[in-house]
C-alpha cells in the first residue's frame, strides 16, 4: 500500500487521519485543501487545481486528503487503498466546532497560508448536507472499485486499526 486516500466529511478527521498514515507507512501526505486554496481563502480555478492534482497522481508514494468528488474517479486510478471515516453527521459537527475553536484564527496546518480558521454557515450547512449529497455518490464511486477499503463508522473504530498499524508497521492487510 504505497497510494491511499481519505475520504469522509468535514469535520471527521480526514487531515488528522492523513498525517497519522503518513507517519506510520512513511509516506508523504497531500492536502487537497492545501492545493484548492491560496492565501487569504482565494481558490485557484479547476485548471491550477487539477495540474497540481496530476503532479501529486504521478508519484508512486502519497497519502492524499479530501473529498472533491470532481477529481475522485482519477485518484481511484491512481491509489491502492481508500479509508472512509464514515461517521455520523453529530460526531462530524462536534469535531468541526472542536477544531473551530482550537485553531479560530489561526491557519491549520492542512490549509494554505493565511487561511484562518473560521465558522460560517455554509460550512456547517456542508457537513449538515454531506450525508444527503455527496455520501452517495462517494459510495457509488466506491462500489465498483477493487482496491483495499477501510470503513470506519466510529472514531473508536479508526483508532485501533491506527493503533494496529503503528505496531506492525505495513500490517495493513493483516487488520
Amino acid at each position: 500500500m504505497r497510494r491511499v486516500l481519505v475520504l469522509g466529511c468535514p469535520g471527521a478527521g480526514k487531515s488528522t487521519l492523513a498525517r497519522s498514515l503518513g507517519e506510520a507507512l512513511s509516506l508523504p501526505v497531500v492536502h487537497l485543501d492545501k492545493l484548492w486554496w491560496k492565501s487569504g481563502w482565494v481558490n485557484r480555478t479547476e485548471g491550477e487545481f487539477d495540474a497540481l492534482l496530476d503532479a501529486v497522481l504521478l508519484g508512486e508514494e502519497w497519502v492524499i486528503d479530501g473529498n472533491y468528488l470532481r477529481t475522485l474517479p482519477r485518484r481511484l486510478e491512481r491509489c491502492d487503498a481508500v479509508v472512509l471515516l464514515d461517521y455520523p453527521r453529530r460526531v462530524c459537527l462536534l469535531r468541526a466546532l472542536r477544531r473551530i475553536l482550537t485553531w479560530r484564527g489561526r491557519t491549520r496546518p492542512d490549509m494554505a497560508a493565511d487561511c484562518p480558521e473560521r465558522l460560517d454557515g455554509e460550512f456547517v450547512r456542508w457537513i449538515w448536507e454531506f450525508h444527503r449529497t455527496q455520501r452517495p455518490q462517494v459510495l457509488e464511486l466506491l462500489d465498483g472499485w477493487t482496491g483495499e477499503l477501510r470503513v470506519f463508522r466510529s472514531p473508536c473504530a479508526c483508532a485501533g486499526f491506527l493503533a494496529k498499524l503503528e505496531r506492525e508497521g505495513q500490517a495493513w492487510r493483516k487488520f
